[in-house]
């Protein structure tokens, strides 16, 4: 299953002539995890060649206008191209609100049915057979969640050698031992599946923090994650102005994924006045080395894990 990270957008609170709004989607196999949603969302996806017509989720941070502010725009392109497939919404309490107001005044038909989903815990907040959602709340100026992308350990691999073996044909019951269930050998023996198939092999693991200032909460949902996104909206240098404003630094998030022991940390939400990141980049490595600061359309491939 392919799994690629495309940045929409990478600016903070104000849009650069680089740099849109914060966006950042998951391409999963056919499906599209999005998260936040600022505002010319949809034309980013355009540009970035995301479908409107795919299995989607759109998975907010929180309620200020950079971050969710695309959500309409979204709505009514997927409307205007005849969208018919369920899309759902997961954000704070008052998304649901905000999405019936923009409803009511704008007033626009959805061609598609839309199901919103206020997070009022941390948790699981979806769940299906090859991964799971979870959201953890975050130190912002208002409510905000952070979210992690975590797949499901995959079977092992089927040694075909030891299969036929042991004289299992062919077809059904190999599939049926690389599902995990015994079958009934050739001389009447069951076959557990530990004897032709190897150790479970870990999924993909993507978190993605919103803003933030520094919290332990993104700690422990980020643990082992093979991707870190998280903001560094200012640089060490303002970090009274980054608590303040409820953000962090390059510092900040090189501790966390530190801490969490992650593969690779992207910065983002970068700091209209910041004109070139080399500065946010080398604070950040001093700490935590495999890092990048996002660019928009920037693109990383998740390999599969063995």
């Amino acid at each position: 299953m392919s799994l690629e990270v495309v940045f929409l957008g990478t600016a903070a609170s104000v849009p650069t002539v680089d740099r849109a709004l914060p966006s950042v989607v998951v391409k999963r196999g056919n499906e599209i995890i999005m998260f936040d949603c600022g505002e010319g969302a949809q034309r980013q996806m355009i540009r970035a060649r995301v479908g409107f017509h795919k299995k989607m989720k759109i998975l907010v941070s929180h309620m200020h206008g950079d971050h969710v502010l695309g959500l309409p725009g979204v709505l009514q392109t997927m409307s205007l191209l005849d969208r018919s497939r369920e899309l759902e919404v997961y954000g704070p309490v008052g998304i649901k609100a905000f999405v019936r107001a923009i409803q009511r005044t704008v007033q626009f038909v959805l061609t598609f049915p839309l199901e919103i989903h206020e997070i009022k815990s941390e948790g699981v907040i979806y769940d299906e057979e090859e991964y799971q959602i979870k959201a953890t709340r975050t130190s912002h100026v208002i409510p905000s969640i952070g979210y992690a992308l975590i797949e499901k350990p995959r079977p092992g691999r089927f040694d075909t050698e030891k299969a036929k073996t042991l004289g299992v044909p062919e077809g059904p019951l190999w599939s049926l031992l690389q599902h995990g269930q015994k079958v009934r050998g050739p001389s009447g023996k069951m076959i557990s599946p530990n004897r032709v198939v190897g150790a479970s092999r870990p999924g993909r693991k993507i978190v993605y923090s919103g803003d933030t200032r520094p919290t332990d909460r993104l700690v422990r949902l980020a643990q082992n994650a093979d991707l870190l996104i998280h903001e560094a909206t200012l640089s060490d240098e303002l970090l009274e102005r980054a608590e303040e404003d409820g953000h962090s630094t390059p510092s900040q998030a090189a501790e966390i994924a530190k801490k969490a022991l992650v593969k690779t940390l992207v910065l983002t939400h970068v700091s209209s006045r910041y004109k070139a990141t080399n500065e946010l980049l080398q604070q950040a490595k001093k700490i935590f080395p495999n890092v990048e600061v996002a660019t928009d359309f920037m693109k990383l491939e998740l390999p599969l894990l063995e």
